[in-house]
């Protein structure tokens, strides 16, 4: 069983890195060493960045888990741009990869701050989404 971290996100933070191609995570602190390389739940929060300007589906989705994806690296930015349209100033960028949206959001699951540890049935959950989409894109070769 892969042992996962989660990190809560607000919306529609959460979902442009599920469904659309936001492959960086801005934050204020520096991702701790032990955890690059860590994959995490992203957890959309309970509230919406207000101040957010990204437009698409999937955006409106809160309290849930609706992706996985793998901590890369982590680096400081002064400006901004070396992760693309993303990346904020003056920010550490988390960069993601091997992110896959489940295909149903895990509804009603509390987030906190930090990263945090998900229970085990959350941890089961997101198991067999991804056991049956592996199974399901097998199938369809």
């Amino acid at each position: 069983m892969i042992e996962y971290r989660a990190l809560t996100v607000r919306q529609p933070w959460a979902g442009a890195i599920a469904h659309q191609n936001k492959r960086v995570e801005n934050r204020s602190w520096k991702l701790p060493a032990k955890h690059h390389g860590t994959r995490l739940l992203i957890h959309a929060a309970a509230q919406p960045d207000r101040d957010a300007f990204v437009y698409g589906p999937n955006l409106d989705v809160y309290s849930a888990i609706v992706a996985v994806a793998t901590v890369k690296e982590s680096h400081w930015t002064s400006d901004g741009t070396c992760c693309g349209p993303w990346g904020f100033e003056n920010t550490h960028h988390w960069v993601l990869s091997d992110v896959t949206a489940l295909s149903e959001p895990i509804q009603g699951v509390k987030g906190r701050l930090g990263i945090w540890t998900p229970d085990t049935s959350l941890v089961n959950a997101v198991d067999a989404q991804l056991l049956l989409r592996t199974t399901t894109e097998r199938a369809a070769a």
